[in-house]
Order: structure tokens, then sequence, then C-alpha cells
């Protein structure tokens, strides 16, 4: 939709109905119109006009008192038939009268086809035969429909097609009242060439004023297009932030199902850790009577076997120790997955309030859009081509999300088996380090058995080689008496035998400690 500025008497005016521009939604399409453009106009121009019709009385009467010699026009263009004009007329001769009726009349004629256009332009107001409704040169009749137009804006039934039809009338009014000044001027220069050049340079004023409103209705539809140019941004940022609002509910919504199964999770695990711990405590249980009664016989039966049974009451001590530790980090993990739970429901808070955000942004963004913007059926068309290529991307973008979802599913097997393997690599882990911790107590005990071993055979070395040294002094001891030397072999023999019978169940208990 193009303005004319023409339409309007100055340029602020102008751009404050053009402000006045809104949006109406219509049928599938947005219609732009002037919601109160006319009524300023309706408003303003009465009053311009009674102005105009007061000063233009004024300017008449002085006129009128100041040079009565003056002429008045007739609409036809001659000149009044009074007894100045009639000896001026007689003096001049018929060459000259002729010369100047051809004169006026080709100047009328030139008037009224600059009128005929004017009025084309300003909206085509005018009667059949190109002239207006209801205008006389001499003025007389512009006051009498004044009159009548006042009364018919006093009255209270008057429709907006009278208001038009007023403004209408207003306007060839305005123009009638510049034709009579014309003329008015045009009859106080003497010569045809005189008045040939003041119509000359009127025509150069109506064409400088032509061309400027020309520039102001260039610059004002480089405004529209930046008005639609923008007016484009905004509804397709207004798109995305739809399409980002239907991706933040479909989030939500998959945040409250994995919610839901996160809980329905963890009560089941809480339940299931609920059954291991009695299973495990009832097997505790059996495990320690098993044990109290072994150690009850052991204890009958050997003392080492009591040491063994302190040793495996500590390591239960830290089983059940162990157990704690365990339970504290189930309650940990519990804690932790209520903290997340909370920050789930925090991030939804969040995300709801920037719904909220956006939803209030938009509704500014829609009534600065309802104030400012501007569209024609082009528009309409362009949005019809656009709303195609946007169903053809949302079609991808849902078969894009069916593929994510199936992804997403798969990927959750993959790691419900992951998990179950897991769980049998650990149980098996478990298995593995309680048989280290057999074999390398094992280990130890033998080293120990192997050390005392080493220690006590270089002891009876130590005692053999004595031994052998003092069987060598005794041998080479002078005999002092026949009968002295087989008592000494004797002792010998004796004290090996001895020492033999001590250590030999100490060697078979590291003999068998090493074989075990």
């Amino acid at each position: 939709m193009i303005v004319h500025s023409r339409c309007f008497p100055d340029e602020e005016i102008f751009n404050r109905h053009l402000a006045d521009i809104h949006v109406l939604p219509g049928m599938g399409y947005q219609v732009f119109v002037l919601r109160s453009a006319m009524q300023r106009i309706d408003m303003e121009d009465p009053v311009a006009d009674g102005s105009a019709d007061d000063t233009e009385e004024s300017t008449a009467a002085s006129e009128m008192t100041s040079s009565p010699k003056e002429t008045i026009t007739q609409p036809d263009g001659t000149l009044p038939n009074n007894s100045q004009t009639e000896e001026s007329l007689a003096e001049a001769g018929a060459h000259s009268e002729s010369v100047s009726r051809d004169m006026a009349e080709e100047l009328s004629r030139q008037l009224e086809d600059i009128l005929s256009t004017y009025c084309h332009e300003d909206g085509g107001v005018g009667g059949e035969d190109g002239q207006p409704d209801g205008v006389e040169v001499n003025g007389l009749s512009e006051k009498e429909d004044g009159k009548q137009e006042e009364a018919k804006l006093n009255g209270s039934g008057f429709t907006e097609k009278d208001q038009k039809k007023l403004q209408e009338k207003k306007k060839v009014k305005g123009l009638g009242k510049e034709i009579t000044l014309l003329m008015q001027t045009f009859n106080t220069l003497s010569t045809p060439e005189e008045k040939l050049g003041g119509l000359c340079k009127k025509y150069a004023e109506l064409l400088e004023e032509h061309r400027n409103a020309q520039k102001q209705m260039r610059s004002l539809q480089k405004k529209q297009t930046q008005l639609i140019q923008e007016k484009d941004l905004l509804r397709n940022e207004h798109s995305k932030a739809i399409l980002a609002r239907s991706k933040l509910e479909s989030l939500c919504r998959e945040l409250q199902r994995h919610n839901r199964t996160l809980k329905e999770d963890g009560v089941q695990r809480a339940r299931l850790e609920e059954e291991k711990r009695k299973e495990v405590t009832s097997h505790f249980q059996v495990t320690l009577n098993d044990i109290q009664a072994q150690m009850e016989q052991h204890n009958k039966r050997n003392g080492n076997l009591r040491q063994e049974n302190m040793e495996l009451a500590d390591k239960l001590k830290k089983l059940i120790e162990q157990y704690e530790l365990r339970e504290e980090h189930i309650d940990k993990v519990f804690k932790q997955k209520d903290l997340q739970q909370q920050l789930v429901d925090a991030k939804l808070h969040q995300a709801q309030a920037l719904l909220k955000a956006s939803e209030e942004r938009h509704l500014k963004e829609k009534d600065f859009l309802l104030k400012e913007a501007a569209e024609s059926q082009r528009m309409y068309e362009l949005m019809k081509q656009q709303e195609v290529h946007l169903k053809q991307q949302l079609s991808l973008y849902t078969e894009k999300f069916e593929e994510f979802q199936n992804t997403l599913s798969k990927s959750n097997e993959v790691f419900t088996t992951f998990k179950q393997e897991m769980e049998k690599m650990t149980k098996k882990i478990k298995k593995l380090e309680k048989e280290t911790t057999m074999y390398r107590s094992r280990w130890e005990s033998s080293n120990k058995a192997l050390l005392e071993m080493a220690e006590e055979k270089t002891l009876r070395d130590k005692e053999f080689e004595s031994l052998q040294v003092k069987a060598l002094r005794v041998s080479q001891k002078p005999r002092r008496g026949h009968h002295q030397k087989p008592q000494t072999r004797r002792r010998a023999a004796l004290s090996i035998r001895t020492a033999q019978r001590r250590h030999r169940p100490l060697l078979a208990r590291r003999a068998t400690a090493l074989q075990n």
C-alpha cells in the first residue's frame, strides 16, 4: 500500500498518520489499513478550511476596500460588465478585444486542465466534464458550500461516505481558491505575455512541489521496504521461538518420563538390595555358627588352630566393616540420586520460566508488530511458500527425531547388556580377590616356616660342627685311660640322638605345612 504525501498538508501530519498503520488479521492473510488517519484529517481539515475561508474573506474585503476599481473575474474567464471595462474595451478596439478574449480562454482552459489533472492525482474528485462540483471563480458559491458543509458536520446523522465527500469538496475548494487567486493576479497584469510568464512561474512552483512530493514518496517507500524486511526478520524469529518452544516441551516430557523410570528403578533396586542384605545376613549368621563350632573343636585339639580362628575372626570383622562401608556407599548413592532429581526439577522450573519469558517476549513482539508492521497480498503469497517450506522442514525434523529415538532405544539395550556383563565381571573379580588373599596368606605362612627351618638348620649345623670339633678334640687327646674313651663316645652319641629326637616332630610339622 503506497500513501501519497500530497493527500496530507504537512510532512509531520503525514508521518503521524503513517504511524497509525496497524495490522488486522483477515481470513488466512493480513490486511494493512489506516486506523485513524481519516478521522484526524476530518478533525484537522474543518479547522484549516475555516481559517482559510476567514483569511480569504478578509483579503477579499481588504481588496474591495483598497482597490474598488479592480475587476472581478467570472468562471469563463471574461471581464465583468462594469463601466470601466466597457470604456477600456471601447478604447482597445475590436482586435485587441478578440486577442484578450482568446488569451483569457486559453488561460482558463489551461487552468482547468491543471485543475483536472491535480484533482485526478489527489483522488479523481470532480464532475463528469473534469471541473469540480460546486466551485465558482468569484468565490460566492464556495461560501455557500462551506455553510452547507458546516451544517452537515454539525448534524448528528452523517456517515463515513459523507465525510469523504466533504473532504473531497474541501480539497476542490482549496484548488478553486488558488485558481481565483491566480485569476486575480493575472487580472492585475496588463499584457498577456506577463500573464503567461506568471502562469509559467506558477507551473514551475507546482512542478517543484511535485518533485519534492515524489522524493518524499520514494523515501517513504524505502522506509516501507525496511519495515517489511524487519517484519520478515521478526516473523522468522517468532517461528524459531515457536520451534524452540515445541522442542522444549518435548524435552520436558522426556525428562518427566525419565524421572519416572529412575524412580521405579530406584525402588526396585532398593527392594533387591534389601533382599540381598537379608540373604547375606542369614548366610553370615549360619557361617558364624559353623565357625564357632569349628573353633570349639579346634580349641580342644590345638592352639595353632586357635590362632587361625582368631585370624578368621579378624577377617570377619573386616568383612563386617566392608559391608557397613557398602551400606554407607549405597546411602550416598541414594542421596546423590535425590540431588540429581532436585537438579532435574530445578532445570525443569528454569525451562518453564524461560518458556514464560519467551511467551511474554512473544506477546510484546506481537503487539509491536501489530502497531508498526505493514504488508500486502504479495507477502501473503510469500508466507504461503514459507509455510510449505516449513512443513517440509517439519516433516524432515520428525523423521530425524524418529531415527534419533530408534538409536536411543538401541543404545539403551546395549547399555543394559553392558551393565549385566559388568555385574558378572565384578562378581568374578570379588571371587578372584578372595582366592588371592587366601593364597597370599598361605604363601606367607609357608615363607615363615621356611625361614624358621632355615634358622633351625643353621643352629643344628652349628651344633653339629661343635660336636664334631668336640669329637675331634676327644680323639686327639691322649689316652688317660682305656676305660674313659668309650664313655665319651657314648655321651656324644647320646647327645646327638637326643637332639635328633627333639627336632623330629618340628621337622614333620614344617613338612606338612609346606605340603599344605
